[in-house]
């Protein structure tokens, strides 16, 4: 496994970062403890979660990814082997309805206090080694959205605000690094000017999605993430399987997320599944795995910090984990970038 930094910080994180989004939903509470076992078996050190998990978000199994979690540490005595990341939620008129979190979260001090102890309770640990913003309080582009449209907001809680909370959260030995998820150049650059002129905790991360359908991030990002050291940690680095040849020609495995949930529909555009193809079919020309040829591509990206693979079983996990010891040749690299003048992110 190859460490890296994670911002400024002396945290060394695993370049493969375990995700957890379908425990509790699409894994159980054993998939999830052998998961745990297998990655930290494999020298993956950081896992990531969120108080909103699993995924699709509902009401009634909220939290439960987290209690996956804790439930590792408390069986396994392992939480100091773990750099562990959650995050809080945004706002809920910005991203869909999450009425059932504090009857619609928001990113004031009271909402964060509240989030973060309830986290630590299901995690069941004193600590949080990063804590993010899961996404922005603003109403802006993520979550799919490329362009941007301006719309006035006067009842926004401000990032400096925002980040008076989550400084205080360090402060008081609660979490130890901060993050944002679904940021902006501008939101970046925000929360850093919060800390440099008010003396404030500075964000170590930016976790935003990254894959061959999507290297939106490239424009404006990148550069802020290497100069500031503010990595990206990659999530949908599969476009949600998408690149990974699964549902090559319409296929829809029994038990696969978009066999289940037909709400999964951001990389399953006309454009974006024939770029799909071309990168599989490229793949496995080159006698690649499509799914190591995807992954191995975020790996080697000088601002990622960590890639969050997800799997719902383990020979899944196993394969994803194992894109770390691929590295691609200057022929494949040139044959991606045809792809990608072909179709530049038909899945934003």
């Amino acid at each position: 496994m190859e460490y890296r930094k994670l911002g400024h910080t002396n945290l060394e994180v695993s370049a493969i970062c375990l995700g957890t989004m379908t425990w509790g939903e699409q894994n159980t509470l054993e998939d999830a403890l052998d998961q745990m076992d297998y990655a930290i078996g494999e020298g993956v050190n950081f896992f990531d979660t969120a108080e909103m998990y699993p995924v699709p978000p509902r009401a009634e199994t909220q939290g439960a990814t987290e209690t996956c979690v804790g439930e590792w540490f408390a069986r396994r005595g392992k939480r100091k082997d773990v750099i562990l990341a959650t995050k809080v939620s945004g706002r809920s008129d910005a991203a869909g309805d999450w009425k059932h979190l504090r009857g619609g979260p928001r990113l004031n001090a009271e909402h964060i206090n509240q989030a973060v102890r309830d986290s630590l309770k299901r995690l069941q640990t004193d600590y949080i080694d990063l804590y993010q913003v899961h996404w922005p309080e603003r109403t802006t582009n993520f979550f799919g959205q490329l362009g941007y449209r301006h719309r006035e907001q006067d009842d926004l809680v401000a990032i400096e605000e925002t980040l008076s909370a989550l400084s205080d959260l360090v402060k008081q030995g609660l979490v130890r690094h901060i993050g944002v998820s679904n940021e902006t150049p501008w939101g970046v650059g925000e929360y850093l000017r919060g800390a440099r002129d008010s003396e404030l905790e500075r964000i170590v991360s930016i976790q935003n999605p990254y894959n061959l359908l999507n290297r939106s991030f490239e424009v404006g990002l990148a550069e802020v993430a290497i100069r500031e050291k503010v990595g990206l940690l990659a999530y949908s680095p599969l476009a949600m399987a998408m690149l990974s040849g699964k549902y090559q020609n319409g296929q829809r495995p029994e038990g696969a997320r978009l066999t289940r949930y037909q709400r999964f529909q951001r990389y399953s555009g006309e454009q974006a599944v024939a770029a799909s193809d071309a990168y599989v079919d490229f793949a496995r020309e080159r006698g690649l795995d499509p799914a190591t040829m995807a992954l191995a591509f975020v790996n080697a990206q000088p601002f990622v910090t960590s890639n969050i693979i997800g799997a719902t079983n383990l020979a899944q996990l196993k394969t994803n984990i194992d894109s770390i010891n691929c590295e691609l040749d200057e022929e494949a690299l040139q044959g991606i970038e045809a792809i990608h003048r072909r179709y530049c992110n038909p899945a934003p």
